[in-house]
């Protein structure tokens, strides 16, 4: 990092901290000492209004807040933020009703010519590819409220996928969304169930209603971060039990796609795939196991290997 993009970093963060230490900067911004103090100095040649502070708890601090100069980006930056933007491209819902051609318009109208050149060039050279988003889900916003402010919610959510619009069962369900999370074209709400006590993923375009609610919210859910989920995932009573043998090619998908009640293990030098899924998940993780063809062998049970023989044979008698 250049010294005056360091320097311009350097002045907000000390505008956030108002107290700080020398210690605090080199961590900050990886810099020795003496580069911390060359620093400190010239902040105050700019006029940051910076005094120091003896003793044992001493460092620095500012005397006031200072009017900081308007937020720039080098080239670098600028490119970064143009190629996060891409992922807005295939979501019609997005939290907060943001669209993709409302960010790229003022993002672009932002830039200087030469800029918004180099922006095009590099359109010509990279292509961006998407799932996109096959259906809208109205309660984004919601969802991701809750989540924030840990608070819960009543939503209505089907049993099935399967079942035609007119005779679709729901039921009310009480959950504290904990994160959510865009996936092969989807949008997901990972959250805590508390009449089932249990997490639970659910697809938030199949949510049919949802509420706030003042229920009191589980305390110890705010600290839990997405990323630590999958390892709180419990099944049900009911839940069915399967085992397949997979090979490299296939531990390779399972990488690209699984869920939280799915993992794989080796046991005797054999690569396997195992889980769990409900029984009303039967055509969902028979749909799901075909997806990796001659990648895997189901082991157990058999009314699951059973399952995706049919399945076969009716996309056999289907062609």
């Amino acid at each position: 990092m250049k010294k005056t993009e360091r320097l311009h970093h350097m002045l907000r963060f000390i505008n956030q901290k108002q107290h700080f230490t020398l210690h605090d900067l080199m961590q900050e911004f990886q810099i020795s000492k003496r580069t911390a103090l060359r620093d400190i100095a010239s902040l105050e040649e700019m006029g940051a209004p910076i005094y120091v502070e003896y003793g044992r708890y001493g460092g620095y601090r500012l005397l006031q807040q200072m009017q900081l100069p308007p937020i720039s980006f080098n080239t670098d930056e600028l490119h970064a933020l143009y190629f996060a933007m891409q992922a807005l491209r295939s979501f019609t819902s997005l939290p907060f009703r943001t669209t993709f051609e409302s960010v790229h318009k003022k993002f672009m109208a932002a830039l200087s010519d030469r800029q918004q050149e180099n922006i095009h060039n590099m359109q010509q050279r990279v292509a961006f590819k998407h799932t996109e988003q096959i259906k809208d889900s109205s309660y984004l916003e919601l969802l991701l409220e809750a989540a924030v402010q840990q608070v819960v919610m009543q939503i209505t959510y089907p049993y099935k996928n399967s079942e035609p619009i007119s005779r679709i069962k729901t039921s009310l369900r009480v959950i504290q969304p904990i994160a959510l999370y865009a996936s092969k074209g989807y949008w997901y709400c990972q959250a805590y169930d508390l009449k089932k006590k249990a997490y639970r993923v659910f697809r938030c375009d199949r949510i049919m209603s949802a509420v706030l609610t003042d229920i009191e919210p589980v305390a110890h859910l705010a600290d839990i971060h997405s990323e630590h989920l999958q390892s709180l995932w419990k099944p049900s009573e009911q839940a069915i039990s399967f085992q397949c043998k997979i090979s490299q090619a296939g531990m390779e998908q399972f990488k690209q796609n699984h869920y939280p009640s799915i993992r794989l293990k080796e046991q005797d030098g054999v690569k396997l795939l195992i889980g769990t899924y409900e029984p009303h998940e039967l055509d969902f993780i028979v749909s799901y196991l075909a997806g990796y063809g001659t990648s895997i062998k189901i082991v157990e049970p058999e009314m699951l290997k059973e399952s995706l023989r049919q399945y076969y044979l009716n996309l056999l008698e289907s062609i």
